[in-house]
């Protein structure tokens, strides 16, 4: 099912513009994201073929089935709560039936909570961003010889210099393991060739070393250890940054790079506004989606704020939650019995 075949069919409930033009914090180029509700043709909900959420192909449009919208609602979605939330001159369309839904009547201790915790996950993005930012990968991708290390004494020596001192080829070498050792072996050396050893590592891109048979006359050259943990950490970062590399928005990472102060400042404008939310939440028991303090919160999103000035604000307003949150009277979590009851008799209306 498209969003066009929901139109065309009048099988939407609400569609509202969120983001940052609900929020008023719209700039030059700020997208025009949409979120609604809309429910099944009758065959199709009592039939085999639900479908819990469409979405267009660039996901600035996505339409929540009202038994989805309404689970997402009983847990205290932020992104569920501010759509209900909308401001009235945000509401493209709101069908008379979708009046049952107040969002006052879903403001509980629980909201505050999933407020703060998605704060929290901001805060974390900007970290990891900043660790991206701040120590970028080489694109060369490092083989398991890198971590390879021969025995000195009390010390060690990379076994990309010990060969090279010696001017030995990988290809030469030969290993044997060592019983009741990890990542342990014994290294042995055939200048000639003639007893056809495997190497360290049999072919680019290998990802164990590998073991041969050694005639026993063989003189041990060396212990050799290999940083297998290391290199398990990172194969994992490696793919995980380049990963990012690919999916990352070009445009935000600019920016990043332009206000130059090596964090995600659009993710710490979200915990900032979150966190304010959540404040406001406990002191007036509402929920108020358009934001009044947007040239501040612009400027975090410009990067104007050092990292570590965002991250105290954050901490000043979790306490200031935490003190806040001990004489709340607000109901601990949206009742799911009296949920479930609209749920039904909105159906029974819709499909009749």
């Amino acid at each position: 099912m498209t969003i066009k075949e929901l139109r065309d069919q009048g099988l939407i409930l609400f569609e509202a513009i969120v983001g940052s033009r609900a929020y008023g914090l719209a700039t030059t180029g700020s997208d025009t994201d949409i979120k609604g509700v809309f429910y099944l043709p009758r065959d199709q909900y009592f039939g085999s073929q639900y479908i819990a959420q469409v979405n267009s192909s660039s996901n600035d449009e996505v339409y929540y089935e009202l038994g989805r919208f309404v689970e997402l609602l009983s847990k205290s979605n932020p992104n569920i709560l501010e759509l209900l939330a909308s401001p009235a001159e945000c509401i493209l369309y709101k069908n008379p039936i979708f009046e049952s839904f107040r969002v006052e009547d879903f403001i509980t201790r629980e909201t505050v909570s999933t407020f703060a915790r998605y704060a929290m996950v901001q805060i974390r993005k900007a970290q990891g961003l900043s660790k991206k930012v701040n120590n970028p990968m080489d694109p060369k991708r490092k083989s398991l010889i890198d971590f390879c290390f021969i025995l000195e004494g009390n010390d060690s020596i990379p076994l990309k210099e010990w060969l090279r001192l010696r001017k030995w080829k990988q290809e030469g070498c030969g290993l044997t393991k060592i019983n009741h050792t990890r990542d342990l072996y014994a290294l042995f050396y055939d200048p000639i060739g003639n007893l056809e050893y495997k190497g360290i590592i049999a072919k680019s891109g290998s990802q164990e070393v590998s073991c041969t048979s050694v005639p026993k006359s063989e003189v041990l050259q060396a212990y050799l250890f290999v940083n297998q943990d290391a290199y398990s950490s990172y194969c994992k970062a490696y793919k995980e940054y380049f990963d990012w590399v690919v999916r990352r928005n070009e445009n935000r990472f600019q920016g990043t790079l332009k206000h130059g102060q090596g964090y995600d400042a659009k993710n710490m404008m979200h915990t900032i506004r979150l966190l304010e939310l959540a404040k406001e939440i406990l002191l007036d028991g509402i929920l108020s989606v358009r934001r009044p303090n947007r040239e501040y919160l612009l400027k975090i999103k410009s990067g104007y704020y050092s990292y570590d000035d965002l991250c105290r604000q954050s901490e000043r307003l979790m306490k200031e939650i935490d003190v806040l949150s001990k004489s709340c009277t607000l109901p601990e979590r949206p009742d799911s019995r009296k949920l479930a009851q609209l749920l039904v008799s909105i159906r029974e209306q819709l499909y009749k």
